[in-house]
């Protein structure tokens, strides 16, 4: 049975304030984390206090992207060394908005998913596809090609310990949900594939999350469906009792 993972990315929201009243309004409300995996993906600033404001919970603390490099002529950029000197533990990574405005590539991606392994760092790697892209039937050929990119090189343990978030871009703020179905059917695609460009263990154990448009309202049904095994979820994360209640969803 493998754990669900429900992670928050507040994107470029709130201030130092907001933040750390965050934290301690759901520190000790989440479920255990035995049952379920509490991630909070917050921006670059308030990383380490908001570390130290989760010490001793079960609320865990993810980075929204970083470099490949460990240091460098590379101004502007945070590398895996950093985040991991002040006890961050997940890091976003090609996630859709990196992909558009920033020049995120798969390559990139690839080499940021060894740098995260390389510091024991757990990647959220962000697969999806365009509407355009869908609505030409390409979604599968395009998530299987990120999909590959992303694990090249890996080892077979490292897949196991992988997180791949399969977000449409075009339900990504959007207010637009992929039906349950849709989304388990290309979730399931992705294990499929792991499966075939891995082994069958990497498939059974990798975690696939869906995102777009999650909320209390839909995360139930997600959450009900085969290969799905938690949520990467925006705008409804950003207030604690909605965050509360997509993290209990869950631990069911």
């Amino acid at each position: 049975m493998r754990k669900k993972v429900i992670a928050g990315n507040w994107k470029m929201n709130k201030d130092l304030a907001e933040a750390e009243r965050f934290i301690v309004e759901t520190k000790n409300s989440v479920p255990s984390g035995d049952k379920v995996e509490s991630v909070v993906c917050a921006p670059f600033p308030y990383l380490s206090a908001l570390v130290e404001k989760a010490k001793g919970t079960d609320v865990q603390i993810a980075a929204q992207n970083m470099h490949f490099e460990d240091n460098g002529a590379f101004t502007g950029e945070v590398s895996p060394v950093m985040l991991k000197d002040i006890g961050v533990t997940y890091v976003v990574i090609g996630h859709s908005e990196r992909r558009e405005y920033f020049n995120e590539t798969d390559e990139t991606v690839n080499k940021k998913v060894h740098a995260a392994f390389n510091h024991a760092l757990t990647p959220i790697i962000c697969v999806g596809e365009t509407l355009e892209q869908r609505e030409s039937n390409e979604t599968m050929s395009i998530v299987e090609y990120q999909v590959k990119k992303a694990l090249e090189g890996l080892s077979e343990q490292q897949v196991h310990d992988t997180i791949i978030a399969y977000e449409p871009i075009w339900a990504i703020g959007t207010g637009k949900t992929a039906s349950s179905e849709q989304a388990n059917e290309v979730c399931t695609h992705i294990r499929g594939v792991v499966n075939g460009f891995v082994s069958p263990d990497a498939a059974e154990a990798v975690r696939i999350q869906y995102g777009g448009s999650v909320k209390p309202a839909n995360i139930d049904e997600l959450l009900s469906q085969s290969d799905i095994d938690g949520a990467l979820v925006g705008g409804a994360s950003l207030e604690a009792d909605s965050f509360l209640k997509l993290v209990e969803a869950g631990a069911k």
